[in-house]
């Protein structure tokens, strides 16, 4: 399966180049409601109050992550942080693209209590991890993804592609998901990020509602992976 979102994630490079799109691999999902066009994350209706926004799933606050050194942590352990969840691969190149963005955001809020974290899919050995972290002078933690939590968040954003991040509150409310590096996405997340940060109670960017099923194909077979290597 990972060899397939490999041939996938050329094709969309080709695609990236000639249009300007950023989102890697992504895969519609199979049903009538189609994944966020032009990379976008459609926005659903916003509370007025961070109470009254949904609490991320447990399956997800309480999932074992697992960093680079074996010790692991939950979400849940994060509370009273703003957390940034962000998902991608050493092979994806939006995923670059937009690391920059996060490091700036990482190096821009870090006092006020906000963290990055990186979470690979692709099941890439420690030590390419940290070559890769240092390659790119990422100032924030990278650690890996299972494929339960990575289907968890799947189910959320409704997108079956990399990257893409989910913000979560200090009371441990989902308050953004962001969808691929598409400019516009971007600037979504550093605005809603900002405000998040700072207390808003008002703002969010959240899916549209939809029982639409999502094919995870990202960090199914390692074998691929570790061939292209």
């Amino acid at each position: 399966m990972k060899e397939f979102f490999k041939y996938t994630a050329v094709f969309v490079f080709l695609t990236l180049a000639l249009s300007g799109l950023s989102g890697c691999g992504s895969q519609a999902p199979t049903s009538n409601t189609s994944a966020p066009s032009n990379g976008d994350t459609a926005t659903g209706e916003v509370p007025k109050r961070s109470s009254e926004y949904p609490p991320v799933n447990s399956a997800v606050a309480g999932a074992d992550i697992k960093r680079l050194d074996g010790t692991t942590f939950k979400v849940a352990d994060k509370q009273g942080k703003v957390v940034l969840l962000n998902m991608w691969a050493t092979w994806c190149g939006p995923c670059r693209q937009e690391m920059p963005e996060l490091v700036k955001l990482q190096d821009e809020y870090r006092e006020k209590g906000f963290e990055v974290i990186g979470l690979n899919t692709d099941d890439e050995e420690a030590a390419k991890i940290s070559e890769f972290s240092a390659s790119m002078k990422l100032n924030y933690e990278l650690v890996w993804a299972d494929s339960k939590l990575q289907n968890e968040l799947l189910k959320i954003s409704k997108f079956g592609g990399i990257p893409q991040s989910f913000l979560i509150d200090r009371d441990g409310n989902l308050r953004g998901v962001f969808t691929s590096a598409n400019p516009s996405t971007i600037a979504k997340l550093k605005e809603i990020v900002a405000k998040v940060v700072d207390g808003d109670e008002s703002v969010a960017s959240l899916p549209s509602r939809s029982t639409a099923p999502v094919q995870n194909n990202i960090g199914t077979d390692t074998t691929a992976a570790k061939d292209s290597k």
